[in-house]
């Protein structure tokens, strides 16, 4: 919509009223930081929610695969040709077998579930980017060293060098009944994945010590595979399900954690619907400003229609005062989006110090940061949410500025 220079400095006066008007410049600002404020509140909840499931995903994913292949009874016998088959499938980028056991540890009278990890020497590197303490490099065939999560080390008070102990129910049998097996190990890394669940539990070890302490001989209990796609996962191992079919199953990140995902996904929708209803509220803001506007100014509006203005000018005029109100309310909201996105971690410690409540428990939360992700499909589709409500919300007044009457307006002036 292009305008002439008489509109643009028609609507330029009416954007920026009088004294006189001091109400209604007073009525537009709060229209202006209205959408400023939905429009934030969208980006930044949106961002967060992205970014929450974009963090755990990356976690989870990161460390366990996109996909087990489990063997039945929590074994996996002949895994050898198992993995050769999975290592072959078209999409595998990588096949690596595991161990993942809950069991208990103990030290200095104190308790507590654990999940024994065995990964090969390759797997085990893979964390060394989370090691807080130590060094990986101890963690050896033969040797009864092992890495912890972080909070498993300070719910156990463990540092490095203190040894803890590993009760393995399935002991060895005696002529007394079976006697759980117990294995001191040398705590020689701490490290910190950033999932609190992950972090207070797993205990890492090479698999042949996994296997040496569950008594398993050669045994594992499943191979975690890893593909180019993890959307398309499901679709990448189909061939392979069929060729393990009878000796193992194999499960894909989507269906071990779908509660999870989907309960985020539910959420995410929810919150963005209700958020986009605060937009439409500050819309009606611009509305009610324009209707007022439009009241004041009527005969003005008479005189300019006497003087040859059309009422296509009046109603491009009364659009753009009431468009410019909601577009710079919208980029206004993106710059404050960003600046609370960017400066998160800050304003989250700030409220905790002033209010005196823990915001973030990871415990409840999974991850040990507030995670945010911008996604720029969906910064669009709010910007133009945004702006299509601002549109709509001028056409009302704009149509009830154009067919304004002056000769009724005029008449008793």
């Amino acid at each position: 919509m292009i305008l002439s220079p008489f509109e643009w400095t028609i609507a330029k006066r009416y954007m920026l009223p009088g004294r006189g008007e001091a109400f209604i410049a007073l009525v537009a600002g709060i229209s202006l930081a209205a959408v400023m404020l939905g429009v934030a509140a969208l980006v930044i909840v949106m961002s967060v929610m992205n970014g929450f499931r974009a963090e755990l995903l990356d976690k989870i994913v990161g460390l366990n695969g996109h996909a087990i292949i489990q063997g039945y009874d929590n074994r996996l016998d002949g895994w050898q040709d198992v993995l050769k088959e999975a290592r072959e499938t078209p999409g595998v980028v990588r096949a690596s077998p595991l161990i993942e056991v809950p069991l208990l540890a103990t030290f200095n009278g104190r308790a507590e579930a654990v999940i024994v990890r065995g990964n090969t020497q390759a797997d085990i590197n893979r964390i060394a980017p989370q090691v807080l303490q130590g060094d990986l490099a101890s963690l050896k065939v033969g040797e009864q060293n092992v890495a912890i999560g972080s909070r498993l080390a300070m719910n156990l008070g463990l540092r490095l060098g203190d040894t803890i102990t590993i009760i393995n129910p399935q002991g060895r049998s005696t002529p007394f009944g079976t006697v759980p097996r117990q294995v001191g190990y040398t705590v020689t890394a701490i490290f910190e994945i950033g999932v609190y669940d992950y972090d207070k539990a797993f205990v890492v070890m090479p698999i042949a010590n996994a296997q040496t302490l569950m008594l398993w001989g050669d045994s594992i209990q499943m191979i975690e595979v890893k593909t180019d796609d993890p959307d398309t996962v499901r679709e990448t191992l189909t061939p392979l399900a069929r060729k393990v079919q009878g000796r193992a199953v194999i499960n894909d990140w989507k269906s071990i954690n779908s509660s999870l995902f989907e309960a985020l996904e539910i959420e995410r929708t929810a919150m963005f619907f209700v958020l986009s209803i605060i937009v439409l509220v500050a819309v009606f803001n611009i509305l009610s400003s324009l209707i007022m506007l439009v009241r004041s100014k009527m005969r003005d509006i008479a005189i300019m229609r006497t003087m040859g203005a059309t009422r296509k000018s009046l109603l491009k005029i009364f659009i753009t005062v009431g468009f410019t109100i909601g577009a710079v309310g919208t980029f206004a909201g993106l710059v404050l989006g960003a600046l609370v996105l960017i400066f998160r971690q800050p304003i989250l410690r700030g409220i905790e110090i002033v209010t005196g409540v823990n915001l973030w428990d990871p415990s409840i939360r999974f991850l040990t940061t507030l995670p945010a992700k911008t996604d720029p499909k969906e910064v669009t589709a709010i910007v133009v949410l945004a702006l299509v409500l601002s549109f709509l919300a001028t056409i009302y007044p704009a149509r009830k500025a154009a067919s304004t009457d002056p000769v009724q307006v005029l008449r008793y002036e």
